[in-house]
């Protein structure tokens, strides 16, 4: 399993990051300083390290040095939005910068980026009944492979990475069709509702009124 260290002084935003965090799947711990963060990277292995800057006793800047030789990605998080502080992150090696306050959402896709980048994400998801091979892009159930479109795959794919978290109907069509959502579309509903009724999740995966779609975890 991915396992992700969380290094926020603020517990209430560490605390969404873990479960948000935990619904997709992954393993989470968190520190609340810079010094308990080096000790926890030196103790256990993490694949990717979400990185407050402002931090009691060592700041993120700092710790980025010491993480630099572990060769583990890193995402800053930080409520500073100069231009010069993304580029110090980013040139001291942060895969990635996202300026708080941030949709949880972005920060779940942008994780998943870098994981990739990495070859991090787990090759296999078990996720509803379902066995999604995400190397062969195929979908299976009892064993039993499921032919889906490239776009309802998708879908899969997006729900199964996202338990539990209701998503947009804006989300859903800008993260499957790369494109910006037009109000009133029916496209988002006809696929999901093709695909549902394909992978047998028509009690699992749930319409939420004037919102979009929830996979229940």
């Amino acid at each position: 399993m991915i396992r992700i260290l969380v290094v926020e002084d603020e517990k209430p935003i560490s605390d969404l990051i873990r479960m948000s965090l935990q619904k997709s799947g992954y393993e989470c711990a968190c520190v609340y300083d810079g010094l308990a963060a080096a000790d926890k990277l030196d103790q256990e292995r993490f694949d990717l390290v979400l990185l407050d800057v402002m931090l009691p006793g060592v700041d993120g800047f700092a710790l980025m040095d010491y993480i630099r030789p572990m060769d583990i990605p890193v995402i800053f998080l930080t409520a500073k939005n100069s231009v010069d502080d993304r580029v110090k992150g980013l040139k001291m090696g942060a895969e990635d910068y996202i300026v708080k306050p941030f949709e949880i959402l972005e920060l779940l896709a942008r994780v998943e980026v870098v994981l990739r980048r990495y070859n991090k994400l787990d090759a296999m998801l078990h996720v509803g009944g379902l066995d999604i091979d995400t190397r062969s892009m195929t979908v299976s159930r009892d064993g039993a492979d499921i032919p889906l479109t490239s776009k309802e795959y998708d879908l899969v794919l997006l729900f199964a990475r996202n338990p539990g978290m209701a998503l947009y109907r804006e989300t859903i069509y800008e993260r499957v069709w790369g494109g910006d959502y037009i109000p009133g579309s029916r496209t988002v509903d006809l696929h999901v509702q093709r695909m549902r009724k394909k992978v047998g999740w028509e009690d699992r995966l749930v319409a939420i009124p004037k919102v979009g779609y929830r996979l229940e975890a």
